[in-house]
């Protein structure tokens, strides 16, 4: 039955991706938003909603570990395998934005969670920084994001016009439908695989970090490939830096507004791996602003030999 379900889980993500990139793609053609700035924001915090849900649920109960474990796991994981796979499948043309701001962003992001978690502990003071890091780099990437941007692979002259005659509605509702469908994919992956880990004796800050991370981050995972087969390359790159933002200023925020971190046993070294992979991206897109299949493998094997050191 564990099995069955994580299959059926896969399933559910897939088509829930599928739905999510279509009502996303359309609705910012329709709203004039480069493919970037929706990928930043509208895709990248809709595909991070499981995250919010496990790490939200799991401080509530005072799992610590799982908390924290999902948001530093799952940003290794965007990074190592999404990005990774998404670069061998179509190597990913980089605008300019991202190299100068979010990917630098993203690494300042992951160093401030670091330092803040070097503990163990996340209070409420901690959190409010967060959330309103989180608030100013949504409002700035709405207001920046399109500004002397050139789309890259964006859908056909014939599909944009398609796109503008639908309604409104049609758009969102494809969005809602293939939102739900993730997260509900994403919460039964997590379980069976969770119940799986446990049956193996597996501790929770590895379950955390490893199973759990992967789980919730298959709607990332889907989202960016389902992008880079349609040549949509803004989308997939902006999912993963967007989601990787999102992680720790808003699900780490909330989490921790709602119920302070403390007792967490992820160790300084997973931190460190998280910073040093979003340190590595930098040097990657810097070189010739394209991410290409060579580096995307280079990521998959850093996360490979990641999870050779971390699993027991």
């Amino acid at each position: 039955m564990l099995i069955l379900a994580v299959i059926l889980s896969l399933c559910l993500l897939f088509l829930g991706a599928e739905f999510l990139v279509r009502g996303a793609s359309s609705f910012a053609s329709r709203l004039g938003l480069s493919p970037l700035a929706v990928g930043l924001t509208v895709v990248a915090y809709g595909t991070s909603t499981p995250e919010l849900v496990v790490s939200l649920q799991a401080a509530l109960e005072g799992t610590a570990d799982i908390a924290v474990g999902n948001v530093v796991g799952s940003n290794t994981f965007n990074i190592g395998v999404i990005l990774g796979l998404t670069a061998l499948i179509c190597p990913i043309g980089v605008e300019r934005r991202i190299v100068k701001v979010d990917a630098p962003v993203m690494l300042l992001v992951a160093l401030l969670a670091c330092w803040f978690l070097w503990d163990g502990s996340l209070g409420r003071l901690q959190a409010a920084i967060f959330l309103f890091g989180c608030l100013l780099y949504t409002v700035l990437n709405l207001k920046q994001a399109n500004v002397g941007t050139t789309p890259v692979d964006v859908a056909a002259p014939d599909e944009s016009v398609k796109s503008h005659r639908r309604s409104l509605w049609w758009d969102l509702g494809w969005f809602v439908l293939g939102l739900g469908l993730s997260i509900g994919g994403s919460k039964l992956l997590v379980w069976g695989a969770s119940e799986l880990a446990r049956g193996w004796g597996v501790s929770e800050a590895v379950i955390g970090l490893t199973i759990v991370s992967a789980g919730t981050s298959m709607p990332e995972l889907v989202t960016s490939v389902t992008a880079a087969l349609k040549r949509q390359p803004d989308i997939a790159i902006g999912n993963v830096i967007g989601s990787n933002v999102f992680n720790i200023l808003g699900i780490l925020g909330i989490s921790a507004m709602v119920s302070p971190i403390a007792g967490s046993s992820i160790q300084i070294f997973d931190l460190l791996v998280m910073v040093l992979f979003s340190l590595a991206m930098l040097p990657l897109i810097w070189s010739g602003y394209v991410l290409r299949r060579v580096e995307g493998a280079f990521l998959m094997l850093g996360y490979v030999v990641y999870l050779w050191v971390l699993w027991p």
